[in-house]
């Protein structure tokens, strides 16, 4: 099997298990009876932990060895969702929850995406724009699968009532992940930067200012996002329209599909237009559809609307992996993921808590916001980046 179908099989497998884990933590969490502030807890906990954990991907990746970090971390992901399965003592989830390698979003950016986008980043560059649009799809396939998955204990329960409770079922990230650390330790030395060159001379040199700059704008983008996790969308929706979940998963499972589909259109189109081009021109018109949702009339035109932006609002994520790929050198692709995907992480939990606040001023305002915000971020990106030369691209082509 090629590396790129190896990589594939465990990004399947991960997004799967952590749109089931998803779920289960949320729904065994509230099983204990831990309150709101120990549940707060682990899940600062686990975006702290995906923040740290990556950073240190991006210091010490290379000198590591990506295979080596690669198969650490997933074994390291098998052993903190045991914790997840076995206990509900609030110290060892939270020390779990800090190695990085759980996540509430199938699609996550985290240490270990971080070493697979380096990774990725060897195919050929007229390939690369298409190896991460798949690879974005697979994520958001499987996820949603495994989100549709965790509902079948509870409804197998009611048949066999003898199945254990919800949190056991976690037990199924171990097995996971000693499969995908089987698969990785079949990677050939292709993915790997090369041999010849210094451990020294590895991780940001050359691209420490470029790198700095995007970290910059991506952490803009991520603090909007926050704005609108999908939580507070149900949730506003829901007091808005009067939408309940079985509707808002049904929405949900419909977003994860388009996103899915338009990761692959993604490929295509930064072939075609540049990466650059595909990041900002995709991403301007779905922050535009995002502004205008609190206007709609009603429940089907925002659905509708909703609809619209999934469809475009991630086709900047293939484009953007591959453009960091393609800015930097290639011993410096490791640290560059890592530092831009930990810029993410470090500023999005604000904006939560600054949504509900905004909510107060207006309801639609969290919405108002995220789309300003995030047009700032487009357009900034654009005007800063439109004249950098990419390392192996067309030269006439950002």
């Amino acid at each position: 099997m090629s590396d790129v179908r190896l990589i594939f099989s465990i990004q399947a497998v991960r997004a799967f298990l952590y749109g089931f884990s998803s779920i289960i933590i949320g729904a065994s969490l509230a099983a204990t009876g831990l309150d709101a502030a120990a549940v707060g807890a682990v899940f600062t906990a686990m975006l702290a932990g995906m923040a740290i954990s990556t950073l240190a991907v991006g210091r010490w990746g290379e000198s590591l060895g990506r295979r080596r970090a690669y198969v650490g971390l997933l074994l390291v992901m098998g052993v903190a969702g045991t914790i997840f399965a076995l206990t509900g003592s609030v110290p060892l989830l939270i020390v779990a929850a800090l190695t990085g390698t759980l996540s509430t979003d199938p699609n996550e950016s985290g240490p270990i995406t971080s070493v697979e986008q380096a990774m990725l980043a060897s195919q050929p560059a007229a390939e690369r724009g298409r190896v991460y649009g798949r690879y974005n799809a697979v994520a958001y396939l499987a996820g949603a699968v495994g989100a549709l998955a965790a509902g079948g204990p509870s409804a197998m329960r009611d048949l066999l009532p003898g199945l254990p409770p919800d949190q056991r079922w976690l037990l199924l990230m171990p097995i996971g992940a000693a499969a995908c650390a089987v698969l990785a330790s079949r990677l050939s030395g292709g993915v790997e930067v090369a041999a010849d060159l210094p451990v020294g001379a590895r991780g940001l040199r050359r691209s420490r200012g470029v790198v700095r700059r995007l970290a910059a704008l991506f952490s803009l983008d991520a603090f909007a996002g926050g704005f609108i996790v999908q939580t507070f969308i149900v949730f506003w929706f829901g007091r808005q329209f009067g939408a309940d979940a079985d509707l808002m998963g049904l929405v949900f499972f419909g977003v994860g599909l388009l996103q899915a589909a338009s990761s692959v259109v993604a490929g295509w189109l930064g072939a075609r237009i540049g990466l650059l081009n595909t990041m900002v021109f995709t991403h301007l018109p779905s922050n535009v559809l995002l502004a205008i949702i609190p206007l709609a009339p009603s429940l089907l035109v925002a659905v509708i609307l909703l609809l619209g932006r999934s469809a475009l609002s991630q086709m900047d994520v293939p484009a953007r992996q591959a453009y960091v790929a393609a800015l930097v050198d290639p011993a410096e692709r490791t640290a560059a993921a890592g530092y831009t995907n930990a810029a993410r992480h470090l500023v999005r939990p604000a904006g939560p808590a600054l949504a509900a606040a905004s909510m107060g001023m207006a309801a639609g305002l969290p919405f108002l916001v995220a789309g300003g915000l995030k047009a700032a971020y487009d357009l900034a990106l654009y005007l800063t980046f439109r004249r950098v030369r990419l390392t192996d691209e067309d030269p006439g082509r950002a």
